[in-house]
């Protein structure tokens, strides 16, 4: 009756195997840590990068305890992990001035960073520790302001282009096209061709209201199209800080929209404000521009530059002279990607919404078999990352090719996709939180935990004796599969959610308490204990699983419409809520059938006094 079978055993043996092997990593804390990434998005971090980490530390007598390479991000990264805080900075130090000797204009980002103190066989088994939050690890928070009138004021730019061109499609002669403000004028010589060129561009640029003043015709924003803008550059700003940040390697970085026009950044491990304010404005623009062939083909830096162009350099310092007008910009590509062309050489395909194709099949037809260059601005400062000839009438679709490898396409399709900014940004907050300051906070957070445990266990052992220490037990399993759990999916810790994890302690030991009372009953209405135990565990469970059905409904939502802190939150009760009906049930019932299964003539059990209605006070029926 109170038996269970082999496998069932077993589940919990693995069970409580893999939850110890998962959990253990989260005990030896986080060591402090050099991180070596690129400064420009045009360097690469390869292997060649860590032994020379590795023999820059080791002329300075600095001993490492290890130099890894990670290929996570867009350009990879070196991290060196050292025993004490003071070797870390000065590592910082000579790793900076050795890597960067160009400190105005630094070639690579050497920062601060906390890496994880498990010994390599548990991380060869890929059991991690949890991500600690901005509470509990430190880290850089910064509050970034969009330039909501940057974001418009570009839109109108790229909305004049498009009217230019539907006008010259249609062979509509104007007096040129001016923007005052928030105002598109389109000036023409009488009022009928104003007119007809009204209803021309209402008809195609909807997002301009578009009307007649005298012989010119006034465009505006409507309401709902300014929203639009303004909403989409905050969303595009924010897909490109994810673009950039991932590269630098940050565990689990929060980048996040606040109110309309704010964006939260959040780099947890990051100690060096300097640098997280340099990641953070390393977020490039790009830009595609016709080369001018009428300008010197390698122009001296004392020689003229033809008016309407700019003097660029490429790779590794060819100088290329391209023209001032932009093709489209980074916000025109929807995707990017490595391939081969018709010889079976590596290019880059790239992909423009509409409106860029658009005005690319124009400039194209009109320049064909003449050299087209895509440039980056980092920093204020443009690189040209490719020149090619345009061969055919070009449209949203297009291949670009070169004398590239493999590894070169697959380079520029990334920084091709990682975008740019659609609105400028400023920092308007900034704030660090220290290593100590976090420390202190888990301390705190693993004392609350600790001392709730330990206060409901030893109320549950004073009031049901062996079955309170039973629930104990499976209580104990119960944080320990949640732990577990939560390092195997790398989810990010935070203050909320040591606060979901004391929250959940007490839910599942109330499942417990439903169990104990239950059988309680039973005892209480003359069943024999073993009857007792088997109905007592079966009637729980419906109310176990109806209570537990809707806190996980009420956490599914707070995960679904939160956000931040709220969403830590409610991942760690999701999941909790999960482990506490496995190991409250499950396992509860595996230790008692353990203990009492294998007796036949059970005469009592231990789970406190119980009396039967009637019966004198002194008179317990059992223990």
């Amino acid at each position: 009756m109170n038996r269970y079978p082999l496998w069932k055993y077993l589940v919990i043996l693995v069970a409580l195997t893999i939850g110890i092997l998962y959990t253990l990593p989260n005990f030896f804390g986080e060591a402090p840590a050099v991180q070596v990434s690129s400064g420009k998005a045009t360097v690469k971090i390869d292997l060649s990068m860590q032994k020379q980490v590795e023999e820059i530390l080791a002329q300075n007598q600095l001993q490492p305890d290890g130099v890894f390479f990670d290929i996570s991000g867009q350009s990879g990264s070196v991290k060196a992990r050292f025993r004490t805080t003071d070797e870390q900075l000065k590592a910082k130090d000579v790793l900076s001035r050795a890597l960067n000797p160009d400190a105005a204009d630094p070639t690579y980002v050497v920062a601060l960073n906390l890496l994880s103190g498990s010994p390599r066989w548990l991380t060869s088994l890929h059991a991690l520790p949890m991500y600690l939050g901005l509470d509990l690890r430190g880290g850089v928070h910064f509050l970034l302001q969009v330039d909501m009138k940057g974001a418009v004021d570009k839109k109108l730019d790229s909305l004049a282009g498009d009217a230019r061109t539907l006008l010259r499609d249609k062979n509509m002669r104007h007096g040129g096209i001016d923007r005052d403000g928030e105002r598109l004028t389109v000036r023409f010589n009488n009022a009928d061709e104003a007119n007809r060129a009204r209803a021309l561009l209402a008809d195609n640029l909807r997002e301009v209201a578009f009307a007649l003043d005298g012989n010119n015709v006034v465009g505006s924003f409507t309401e709902a199209a300014r929203k639009a803008v303004q909403d989409a550059a905050v969303k595009q700003n924010i897909t490109t800080l994810h673009n950039r940040v991932n590269e630098l390697g940050v565990a689990e970085p929060v980048i996040q929209q606040q109110g309309a026009e704010r964006i939260v950044v959040q780099l947890p491990g990051v100690q060096d404000t300097a640098k997280a304010k340099d990641i953070i404005g390393r977020t490039a623009t790009l830009e595609a521009r016709l080369v001018d062939n009428d300008a010197p083909r390698s122009p001296r830096p004392g020689d003229p530059i033809p008016f309407g162009s700019e003097l660029f350099t490429q790779g590794n310092g060819a100088p290329v002279v391209l023209k001032k007008q932009v093709i489209f910009t980074g916000d025109r590509i929807e995707s990017a990607s490595a391939g081969f062309d018709q010889n079976q050489q590596p290019s880059v395909n790239i992909k423009l919404d509409a409106q860029g194709g658009r005005v690319l099949r124009d400039v194209s037809r009109e320049n064909l078999k003449k050299p087209m260059a895509i440039v980056l601005f980092e920093k204020g400062k443009g690189e040209v990352l490719t020149v090619a000839t345009i061969q055919s009438e070009l449209g949203s679709s297009f291949q670009i090719t070169g004398s590239y490898s493999t590894e070169a396409a697959n380079d520029l399709a990334l920084l091709l996709r990682a975008g740019s900014l659609a609105a400028p940004m400023e920092i308007i907050e900034e704030r660090t939180i220290g290593p100590s300051l976090g420390a202190d906070n888990i301390e705190k957070g693993f004392d609350s935990v600790a001392y709730g445990f330990a206060a409901m266990g030893v109320f549950m052992i004073l009031y049901y004796m062996l079955f309170g220490v039973f629930s104990v037990v499976a209580l104990g399993v119960n944080l320990l599969l949640l732990i577990a759990l939560l390092s195997m999916l790398q989810a990010t810790l935070t203050l909320p959610g040591i606060a979901a994890i004391a929250l959940v302690l007490g839910m599942a030991i109330d499942a417990n308490v439903l169990i104990n009372e239950r059988i309680r009953e039973e005892l209480r209405a003359g069943a024999s204990p073993q009857m007792a135990i088997a109905v007592g565990f079966e009637r729980a469970w419906a109310t176990i699983l109806d209570s537990n059905v809707t806190t996980l409904i009420a956490g599914l939502a707070l995960l679904a419409f939160g956000s931040g802190p709220v969403r830590g939150f409610a991942v760690v009760h999701c999941l909790g809520i999960l482990t506490s009906m496995f190991s409250a049930v499950f396992v509860n019932r595996g230790i008692v059938n353990l203990w009492y299964g294998r007796k036949k003539k059970l005469q009592s059990v231990s789970i406190g006094q119980i009396w039967k209605p009637g019966n004198p006070a002194d008179t317990p029926v059992a223990k």
